[in-house]
């Protein structure tokens, strides 16, 4: 796929992980779209977070989290924000995952390592809708 060019200025995306590694990581590959981003460390801060900030675009959630995982995240959020575009992302691809993922009111389901453009254009097509 090639590297297409994203102009994101005027939007905000909430990376939800516990490994603070995992939100630079993500700093890295938005650098040149011009988004903004936040970090929540927990689905706990996460749920906080969209309730109090209705500028987020769009959120990065990933499934294993202490305190909160993002299955209960995301339903939450899903509660007060129907359409808030939910993006799963997790390093333990089990089966039943995606099913679980989706169930819990995700969007659409990727597996780390994530592959970069694919994460992009479906970022871009939820800010197009």
């Amino acid at each position: 796929m090639e590297n297409k060019e994203y102009n994101w200025e005027n939007k905000l995306i909430l990376v939800v992980d516990n490994v603070e590694a995992n939100y630079y990581y993500f700093m890295g590959v938005f650098r040149k779209t011009n988004v903004r981003l936040l970090w929540a460390e927990n689905g706990l801060k996460a749920v906080e977070m969209c309730r109090n900030n209705i500028d987020i675009d769009l959120v990065l959630m990933d499934i294993q989290m202490p305190e909160l995982d993002g299955y209960e995240a995301t339903r939450q959020i899903k509660e007060f924000r129907k359409d808030l575009p939910i993006i799963a992302q997790t390093a333990y691809a089990m089966e039943g995952v995606e099913e679980k993922s989706i169930e819990a009111g995700c969007d659409v389901y990727m597996s780390k390592p994530i592959d970069k453009e694919i994460l992009k254009k479906r970022i871009d097509d939820y800010f197009n809708k």
